[in-house]
């Protein structure tokens, strides 16, 4: 697997309370990958006779989203769209071209198939402090430290990498961080092993992350997502990322389903 390095960066908005943060955190991070931002609305609106009103005050919700990310983040290159479907498939069809996907909210099913990064932006706290890789022994771990590399760079700082097991072993806990360090290739990494519950533990850690990056499922989950993933998008104090690799996700789309319809930005 691999993560994906070209494309843009794809926002969803369409909650007010969740949106701000989200934002934010897109435009930061296609600014600072030189990448596009793509400030997305999935749009389903309502029957005929109110489509005409809905799709301008849909249309109005994106540019004041654009203008958002211009503001926080001046010289980003924000472009409004509209697309036609529920948000949770929009997201998914978009995240096939996507380096990356933010979201203002626990968005489940996006967050479990995408194609690309998901990172869930938190509205009560602005990103800061260290990025921080939650590393196991899944084939995510890898990938999820390489992101946290890759992140911390931009920022200017170190990627930390922590392992979260039970008392008494510490020691697998370092081979478990050994072995994903060498397989990320990172070098200049904090590594740290932490003991107590791996959910509990690692929501506490996402108080002093400025972004926690973790992969979607651990090395003995089979479901959709982990039980550690899905207590870290429930509770997470900041922001926090959930890596995928390059690879169609299981049971996504079928071949032949239809492609979303973007919609132009114009008032009618």
């Amino acid at each position: 697997m691999q993560i994906p390095s070209q494309g843009p960066v794809v926002v969803g908005i369409g909650d007010p309370v969740t949106d701000a943060a989200a934002v934010r955190l897109a435009a930061r991070e296609a600014c600072s990958r030189g990448r596009v931002l793509q400030v997305v609305h999935a749009f389903t609106g309502p029957g005929d006779a109110g489509w005409g009103p809905a799709r301008r005050s849909a249309s109005h919700l994106v540019e004041e989203a654009v203008s958002a990310a211009q503001r926080s983040t001046p010289g980003v290159d924000a472009r409004p769209q509209l697309v036609d479907g529920p948000p949770g498939r929009v997201l998914l069809r978009l995240s096939r071209g996507a380096v990356l996907v933010v979201v203002g909210g626990p968005l489940v099913e996006v967050v479990a198939r995408a194609w690309c990064p998901v990172a869930v932006a938190r509205a009560q706290r602005t990103p800061s402090g260290p990025v921080v890789a939650a590393v196991d022994g899944s084939p995510y771990a890898a990938l999820a430290l390489r992101f946290a590399v890759e992140a911390a760079g931009r920022r200017g700082g170190i990627a930390h990498a922590v392992h979260v097991t039970g008392p008494g072993r510490e020691a697998d806990g370092e081979r478990v961080l050994d072995e994903a360090v060498a397989r990320a290739g990172a070098v200049a990494v904090h590594r740290r092993v932490l003991i107590g519950p791996a959910g509990t533990t690692l929501v506490r850690m996402s108080r002093r992350a400025g972004l926690l990056v973790l992969g979607p499922r651990g090395p003995n989950a089979a479901g959709r997502l982990g039980t550690v993933a899905e207590e870290v998008l429930r509770r997470a104090a900041g922001p926090a990322v959930f890596v995928h690799g390059a690879r169609r996700p299981a049971g996504f789309v079928k071949p032949g389903d239809a492609v979303p319809v973007l919609l132009p930005l114009t008032h009618t």
